[in-house]
């Protein structure tokens, strides 16, 4: 399986980020599973493909060129796909993927859970989106999705479909586990 991970280019403020990230990937990886980001070296993004690096994965980054030309991408990936401009960035992570989980970021990690949870929503695809919800990191967000489905804006079966999981082993069960909800059209 491909796992697009979505994941700050900065390390935040607490070592459980960084802790959180390595581990993941290392557990993906001994699992037998690749992993799919955004190709920087920086941040947590860094240290998720240094620890899948480290521990014998494949990793695949997914860069604009502007970004390789400011020296920010991985030098040591498995494989780096240039593309010209952030949304081939975005379409081709979500081509490449299986699943998707969102590990604590800025606006750039929660745009592109986001845009991937809309595209399940919409029918686009039906990958399991998941959050890596490190000591309650997306909490806000979650209720944020519950007030939209308690407001009308998002059916139930929906609001089920961005799952928080607490580590490696939660995320395999749920993708294991998955059913994309029905339809929303037809």
């Amino acid at each position: 399986m491909r796992i697009t991970v979505y994941a700050g280019s900065a390390l935040g403020n607490r070592p459980v980020y960084r802790e959180a990230a390595a581990m993941f990937a290392k557990e993906m990886v001994a699992a037998g599973h690749e992993i799919v980001y955004g190709g920087g070296a920086a941040g947590l993004m860094g240290v998720v493909a240094d620890s899948a690096l480290a521990a014998g994965g494949r990793v695949t980054g997914v860069m604009p060129t502007h970004l390789v030309d400011a020296e920010v991408a991985h030098r040591g990936l498995t494989e780096l796909h240039v593309v010209d401009t952030m949304h081939q960035r975005k379409q081709l992570m979500a081509d490449l993927a299986d699943a998707f989980i969102a590990l604590p970021g800025g606006v750039g990690t929660a745009e592109e859970i986001l845009e991937v949870w809309a595209w399940l929503v919409l029918g686009t695809h039906k990958k399991p989106v998941t959050l890596l919800n490190v000591e309650g990191y997306w909490d806000r967000l979650l209720r944020v999705a519950c007030r939209m489905s308690h407001s009308g804006f998002l059916r139930e079966q929906e609001l089920g479909t961005l799952a928080p999981v607490a580590d490696a082993a939660e995320f395999l069960r749920l993708v294991r586990d998955w059913e994309p909800p029905p339809p929303r059209w037809g």
